[in-house]
């Protein structure tokens, strides 16, 4: 949590501001965030070694034994997960001793994301009937409580060292604490349905650490709209805030110890009756996916369905400030934004997305259209030119989402992930690489895993079509005839992956994850005929729909550029013409210099006979 905290405080809640306000100029948080990410690194470490010996019930005199570390380690997926949250802080703690600028705390922060899910994800929540709400919640919970929780430790270690905390700040970290605290009291109350699994509160050791933890919960948000409200009135002085974020310290680390204290002891889901659908899925999939249960049998997916919510809330923020301002912005970007994520809500949530794990024909519709459908809508939305129209960028005022936007667009890592050959290789190879390597059947066992893909598939279609039709630049932009041609050279390699799924015989993928679930209505072959065929004609089709937009803005830009140019000549600012007419004259002077020079020649020559 200081390690996210301190990340977070650098990268958003600095007192920055002015030409230089991306150097990172707070020496307090950076020196704890140097720290913090050392002992996560060397706790992480730890747990490595501690639970795969915990696991398996092991002494340390066993790590002596010949290929006994690689056997335990090979055989826990907690350690495993440990060594990745290893890996998180050390990055991290690299980048802590070297950054400079803001953009270079950009791969840290998402380091330090994955090293605080790793442990989660393979943990309790991924037990038992209706895992796939409780992983989705606990991946809420875990990323909001070390975001917010952390920036008040920050603010505390702040405080307590004897600095202020801005008062333009404040302002933010309250709005950010407005939006945060309520989806992590929603996840807490949906992970606990989730690990009580019908029994009362009061029924297990682990009902009661629930009762504790939400009293700790109430006293960090009581605490946080007491000092909202102390703010608001112009009451809020140092020695008060002392006093609340001391408090709310002392809670978070109540929090933080009963959280800990609930992974040692196994809750009421461990115990409840589970079917084979339930240990892979979390819920059952008893009916075939017809037409009408694949449209009316809906299972929200948490996760989509909360970002969808939050991108398109912001959208429409943005939009509504720019109306107001009295610029105007196209109603057909708004339209495609939010058809985008609808989109992905619905072939996530509905028995798309339900049947899209059992059933590999399932899962190519859902793949195609999180990675060529939403993709197309969300990069006609154009956010980023959204974001930066609708904010502005004052040197008097603390840096904001125009000043964040744009050092980011100049991040040289983004150029390199817009590189137009790693852009493709990812779009094209993803197939490959996941389908026919035996990646897709290991990752199809966990739920995690499972979401991890399709964000895969959606970033991979982003980055392909963002450079093809987007609206927004992209840092690496190509001429249009370039983007023709990069959209014709992605169109065999689909269609060759959809022929090779169409004619394998009787070699099917995954075959040992589909044969667990024994379901009567399964036929694995025709449904991987099926995934071929939506592999090769999902692929063909939105590329040539590309294809057809690509010409049609192809032709507008070049009646755009015709239509400028007719006004500069009608004003005279254009003097292309006469350039080229100087370039004649030269070219006329020149021959003629060279015309005259062998004429003199000739008659030295004759002079000198």
């Amino acid at each position: 949590m200081a390690t996210v905290g301190a990340l977070l405080t650098l990268l958003f809640f600095r007192d920055a501001q002015g030409r230089n306000a991306d150097l990172l100029r707070s020496p307090l948080e950076l020196k704890v965030l140097q720290i913090s990410s050392g002992v996560w690194a060397s706790a992480a470490g730890a747990m490595v070694l501690f639970t795969m010996l915990d696991s398996h019930g092991q002494p340390f005199a066993r790590l002596g034994e010949p290929h006994a570390v690689s056997f335990l380690f090979g055989t826990n997926d907690y350690a495993r997960a440990w060594a990745l949250t290893l890996f998180a802080a050390l990055v991290v703690f690299f980048f802590s001793m070297v950054v400079e600028n803001w953009t270079g705390l950009l791969i840290p922060l998402w380091a330090a994301c994955f090293g605080v899910l790793a442990p989660v994800v393979v943990g309790q929540i991924l037990v038992g009937p209706e895992h796939d709400f409780g992983s989705d919640a606990g991946v809420y919970q875990s990323l909001l409580t070390s975001a917010v929780f952390g920036v008040i430790l920050l603010a505390a270690i702040r405080v307590a060292s004897g600095r202020l905390v801005s008062p333009d700040v404040l302002p933010r970290m309250f709005l950010f604490l407005v939006f945060a605290l309520p989806v992590i009291v929603g996840a807490d109350v949906l992970l606990a349905w989730f690990k009580l699994a019908g029994t009362g509160l009061l029924g297990s050791v682990t009902g009661w650490q629930i009762i504790t933890r939400w009293t700790c919960l109430a006293l960090i948000c009581g605490m946080a709209v007491c000092a909202w409200s102390m703010w608001r009135r112009r009451r809020i002085d140092e020695k008060r805030l002392s006093r609340l974020l001391g408090g709310l310290a002392v809670a978070i680390a109540g929090w933080v110890g009963i959280t800990a204290a609930m992974t040692r002891f196994p809750p009421p889901h461990y115990f409840v009756p589970t079917s084979i659908s339930q240990v892979f899925l979390g819920f059952e999939v008893a009916e075939a996916p017809t037409p009408l249960v694949l449209f009316t049998h809906w299972r929200p997916n948490i996760l989509f369905l909360l970002l969808a919510v939050a991108a398109v809330t912001v959208y429409l923020v943005a939009v509504s400030t720019l109306r107001r301002r009295g610029d105007a912005w196209p109603v057909g970007r708004t339209i495609s934004w939010v058809g985008g994520w609808v989109v992905v809500v619905f072939v996530t949530s509905s028995g798309f997305g339900k049947y899209s794990a059992p059933d590999f024909g399932i899962h190519m519709i859902v793949h195609m259209s999180l990675n060529m459908l939403a993709p197309i809508l969300l990069v006609m939305g154009g956010i980023v030119t959204l974001l930066l129209r609708a904010t502005k960028s004052d040197p008097k005022r603390l840096a904001g989402v125009h000043d964040w936007v744009t050092w980011a667009l100049h991040w040289r890592v983004l150029r390199f992930i817009y590189n137009p050959l790693m852009v493709f290789a990812l779009f094209v190879g993803s197939y490959y690489g996941l389908y026919f390597s035996g990646i897709f059947g290991e990752y199809m066992r966990f739920h995690w895993a499972h979401q991890l893909m399709n964000v895969h598939f959606l970033i991979a279609g982003y980055l392909f079509y963002g450079l093809v039709i987007g609206v927004d630049r992209p840092p690496r932009p190509l001429p249009h005839i370039g983007k023709l041609g990069f959209v014709l050279a992605a169109m065999p390699f689909h269609a060759f992956f959809g022929v090779i799924l169409m004619s394998s015989g009787g070699d099917i993928i995954a075959e040992n994850f589909y044969r667990y679930f024994d379901l009567p209505w399964a036929d694995l072959q025709a449904s991987q005929y099926l995934g071929g065929g939506v592999a090769w004609a999902g692929g063909e089709l939105p590329l040539l729909l590309v294809i057809i937009a690509l010409g049609v803005q192809w032709s507008r830009q070049d009646a755009k550029d015709a239509r400028r140019k007719d006004r500069h000549l009608d004003a005279g600012l254009d003097d292309e013409f006469d350039d080229y007419n100087r370039m004649l004259e030269k070219l006329s002077a020149r021959q003629a210099r060279n015309v005259r020079g062998p004429q003199l020649l000739g008659t030295e020559e004759g002079s000198s006979s």
